[in-house]
């Protein structure tokens, strides 16, 4: 056999060559591009809208924030760089509604929603069906109330002529003008009657996922109540408490209607939280940068409630 003939049947020469396949086209850097960008094209009138309504916003607020501008009075705003944020922080009163904003989200949202919500979910799930279904109609409707009309609600309730004096009066208990005396804690109370039907939501469906066997070998095992609540309930719910406590923290720092509608902040600031100082500093004293510069301090507040539980969510028991 010739060499030629033995070159046309030689395997190694008419097989699959062993070097690597050559490129195809668009199947580089550049063809993966070409399908990222495929992917995303639908999203981008979503993106778009995204950087005109919030990101824009954003942006034009932390630069006001470093200017003087005003509502009135004043023909131009100009640069100030950090003195607003100075002035802040020697404000006995911007202090002040720190402490309130702090003790009001502590107490209606931590503290208060939470607890209610998962004690009110817990319960539900043994009650009857008559029980669940007028609890559930009477706390969803608290909860769908507009803010102003539940704050106008929980003003009839806790001035002195309200409807708790009432009741106090009726048992000879001691009265007293709860708006005047405990204002942060009234309102407090109100966010709480308001709010808790969502993390009541929320703590059904999770514990609605809990494997009932899991319950069951608990009780044959010994385990009473509050051990079953400790060691099993709340360890395999983690992650929904952890989600329920950042939205209802974030929903508590901005609340603003209700407590402007019962105390407007007052009486002497003794209820006035971030929103509200803001609004003051900013719409009624015409301090618009100032104002401003406040909103972007709420929300850094804001940003590391939620840096702790995004860390809450990520760890594992």
């Amino acid at each position: 056999m010739t060499a030629e003939a033995r070159h046309a049947v030689d395997p190694a020469t008419t097989g699959p060559r062993s070097g690597p396949p050559r490129a195809r086209p668009g199947s580089g850097a550049r063809g993966a591009g070409r399908r990222a960008l495929a992917r995303a094209l639908p999203l981008s009138p979503a993106l778009v809208l995204l950087l005109l309504f919030l990101a824009g916003p954003i942006a034009y607020c932390a630069y006001i924030a470093f200017t003087d501008l005003q509502l009135t009075g004043q023909a131009e705003e100009s640069f100030v760089g950090l003195d607003n944020f100075r002035t802040a922080f020697d404000d006995e009163a911007f202090l002040n509604a720190v402490w309130l904003t702090l003790v009001f989200t502590v107490v209606s949202a931590l503290i208060g929603q939470n607890t209610l919500g998962l004690a009110l979910a817990a319960m539900m799930r043994r009650a009857s069906k008559p029980v669940r279904t007028v609890v559930g109609g009477i706390v969803i409707t608290a909860w769908v109330l507009p803010e102003v009309v539940a704050g106008f609600l929980l003003y009839a309730f806790f001035r002195r002529e309200g409807t708790l004096n009432a009741i106090l009066d009726w048992l000879h208990l001691p009265t007293q003008n709860w708006l005047f005396t405990l204002p942060i804690l009234a309102v407090s109370f109100a966010n709480v009657w308001r709010g808790t039907a969502f993390s009541m939501l929320v703590y059904s469906a999770a514990l609605d996922e809990i494997p009932k066997e899991i319950t069951e070998a608990a009780e044959v095992d010994g385990a009473d109540g509050p051990r079953r609540l400790w060691h099993i309930t709340l360890p395999m719910i983690r992650r929904s408490i952890g989600t329920n406590l950042m939205l209802i923290t974030l929903q508590t720092l901005s609340v603003f209607g209700l407590i402007w509608v019962m105390t407007r902040g007052g009486p002497g600031g003794r209820s006035q939280t971030l929103p509200l100082f803001m609004y003051e500093e900013a719409f009624q004293k015409s301090m618009i940068g100032y104002g401003t510069a406040v909103a972007l301090l709420l929300l850094v507040v804001g940003s590391l409630f939620s840096v702790v539980y995004l860390r809450l969510l990520r760890t594992e028991v």
